[in-house]
Parts: structure tokens; C-alpha cells; sequence
């Protein structure tokens, strides 16, 4: 991966520095205006030992290398990298063999769309780690099914930059971390993280902070509920932000554009669970366009990873009483014909 190496040893220096400044991850928010994140060595580290204590990987329990298969630019990727220096490994660097890349390793981050490929490839590798961490997006069950069967053992992740990436495991949270739902008046199923692991502010962006960080609460942009075990199940983006194969796309921007195309005369974006994607993104509309084209036009203007993968062709949109777009009309619609 490019830079990996330069970025492992940044990451060696900061550990062992006397009083290092913040760590900067840049991120993008719904609206994909860019946010500097900065996290603090003591809340990476709070998350390094509160991860190894719930999966293993901590130093003197005879293991804890980590395989990098992500973007070091990423915090899942700062993880790995920090969580395997702190654990007596330099983490491998993912190369153009998984299998030689995963020798001697423990632990590897993976987002849905890597687990689906590699089952397909790689399946007894993966059955090989102690566990596989999956986080970027919604995990599937029938993906996940798919991966058990083949004996990987996969631990399903919840977080963000802002929390020092990944610290609600399947559904439970890490030790230390609170997490709770509610947020402001009429958002009675916000998802709230406190504890250690949260980040200590937007760099030069103190408005922003002082929105998402409440009486020591971490605001997330995501609704969600308990089950009847205490498991946290994330209902979706607050902000209509699909995440598919790992990349936040937000919805309404790709229906706005598809709705400039000639020959669409309405449009609708929505997300729906899939297998390799984690969240397919499925455009509804009302015209004459092909997915083909469609992807292209949208391409010309967003990055192409927005762009649908589906296409459903309707006579109209349907609606709600109160006008607005049915979305469970939508997904059932999407499913049917998938």
C-alpha cells in the first residue's frame, strides 16, 4: 500500500514521543465537507486495550500481529497499525497475495466488500486469523453466514474517527466506552458514545465540536436501537448518508443529480442491504435512462464510487400521505427485483 511504511513509522514515533500533539485523521461528513478529527495518544491507546482485551492481541498474550489491508490514511487503518506496534508487531502491509501478506498474522480490519471477495478466494486465510474485525458499513447476515461457515471468525464493528474508529463489537460496547441513544429533542434514537475513546475535537473547527461533543458525549450521525440483549443495532445514517463498500455516499446529492439528466423525469436514492456491498445504492426513476448511462452521468460530476448499481424503472414515485417518497415501498421494490 503506498506510503504504508512512512506511515508506520510516524505512527512508531508518535507512541514513543514525550508529549505528542494529536494525531490528524481528515474525514468527510454527510455533506462531504472535510473534517480534521484529532484523536489523542491516550485515546488511541484506550482503544488499543480496550479492543485487545475483547478480542486478544495484547502484549504477552502470545500473538496480536495485525495484517494492514486498509488505507493507512484511514482510522481502521491507524488502528491496525498503532494496535500491532503496541502489541510487539509491526503490522504486514496487504500485497498482491492475501495469503503471503496474512503469514504469521493474527488480526486483520477488513469492510464488507473485501470479506465478500475474499470468501471467494481466500476463504480458508481468513479462517486462519484469530478474528477478522469488519467495520465501514452495515455486514449482511447472509455475508456473514457465509463467512462462519467457512470457520472465519468475524467481529462485527461499530464506530468512526470520532471515536477512535471501531468500539462497539457486535453490538456490545468495548469496556469503558458508554453508549447510549438520544440526542436532541426529536431524536430519541440517536446513537451517544462516551468514555475514553472519543476524539478531542475538530482541528480549527470549534463550532462544529461543541455540536457533537455534549456533556462528554460523542453526537454520532446514526439512529439506532437496543435489542432485547442489550446489542446495539444500527437502524441507519441520521443524515441519509448511504455507506457502501466502505464509502459514505450521500443520497439525496446522487438523486439531485440523476434528476438533471434529460431523460428522468423524477429520481429517488436509497440503500439496501447487499452481500458484497454492505448497502447496495439503488436509484428509482421515473424515465428512460439505462444503469449505464446513468452511472456515467453521474460519474461526470461525483466520484464514481456514488454511482447506483441498480436501477428500478417506476410510472411514479410513491408517495406518503404527506408527500413524501415511501421509502419501504422502495426497498421492497429494490429487493424484488434485485
Amino acid at each position: 500500500m503506498d506510503n504504508a511504511g512512512a506511515t508506520i513509522a510516524r505512527v512508531a514515533a508518535w507512541l514513543d514521543a514525550a508529549d505528542p500533539a494529536p494525531w490528524v485523521v481528515e474525514t468527510s461528513g454527510s455533506t462531504g465537507r472535510p473534517k480534521r478529527v484529532e484523536l489523542s495518544r491516550a485515546a488511541m491507546l484506550a482503544s488499543a486495550e480496550a479492543s485487545a482485551r475483547r478480542v486478544g492481541g495484547a502484549p504477552g498474550s502470545g500473538g496480536g500481529r495485525w495484517l494492514l489491508a486498509l488505507p493507512a490514511s484511514y482510522v481502521a487503518g491507524l488502528n491496525v497499525i498503532l494496535r500491532s506496534l503496541v502489541a510487539g508487531h509491526p503490522p504486514a502491509v496487504l500485497g498482491e497475495s492475501f495469503a503471503e501478506s496474512a503469514r504469521g498474522c493474527d488480526f486483520v480490519s477488513l469492510v464488507p466488500t473485501q470479506l465478500h471477495r475474499l470468501l471467494g478466494t481466500d476463504a480458508a486465510v481468513l479462517a486462519g486469523f484469530r478474528a477478522v474485525l469488519l467495520g465501514g458499513g452495515p455486514v449482511d447476515p447472509g455475508l456473514r453466514a457465509r463467512a462462519e461457515a467457512a470457520g472465519v471468525n468475524v467481529v462485527a464493528t461499530y464506530g468512526s474517527a470520532e471515536t477512535c474508529g471501531g468500539c462497539v463489537y457486535d453490538g456490545l460496547p468495548l469496556d469503558g466506552v458508554a453508549l447510549a441513544l438520544g440526542g436532541a429533542p426529536g431524536e430519541p434514537s440517536r446513537i451517544r458514545i462516551g468514555g475514553p475513546t472519543l476524539f478531542s475535537g475538530y482541528q480549527d473547527d470549534p463550532v462544529l465540536t461543541a455540536q457533537v461533543l455534549v456533556d462528554g458525549w460523542f453526537l454520532t450521525s446514526d439512529a439506532g436501537r437496543l435489542d432485547e440483549d442489550g446489542r446495539l443495532q444500527v437502524l441507519g445514517r441520521l443524515d441519509d448518508v448511504v455507506v457502501t463498500g466502505g464509502v459514505n455516499v450521500p443520497a439525496p446529492a446522487v438523486a439531485a443529480r440523476l434528476r438533471q439528466h434529460p431523460a428522468v423525469a423524477a429520481a429517488e436514492v436509497l440503500g439496501v442491504p447487499d452481500e458484497e456491498w454492505g448497502s447496495r445504492l439503488v436509484a428509482f426513476v421515473v424515465g428512460s435512462a439505462s444503469l449505464d448511462e446513468l452511472r456515467e452521468w453521474v460519474a461526470e460530476e461525483r466520484p464514481r464510487s456514488w454511482a447506483p448499481r441498480q436501477v428500478v424503472v417506476l410510472q411514479e414515485i410513491p408517495l406518503l400521505a404527506n408527500g413524501k417518497p415511501d421509502r419501504l415501498t422502495l426497498r421492497r421494490l429494490a429487493g424484488s427485483l434485485a
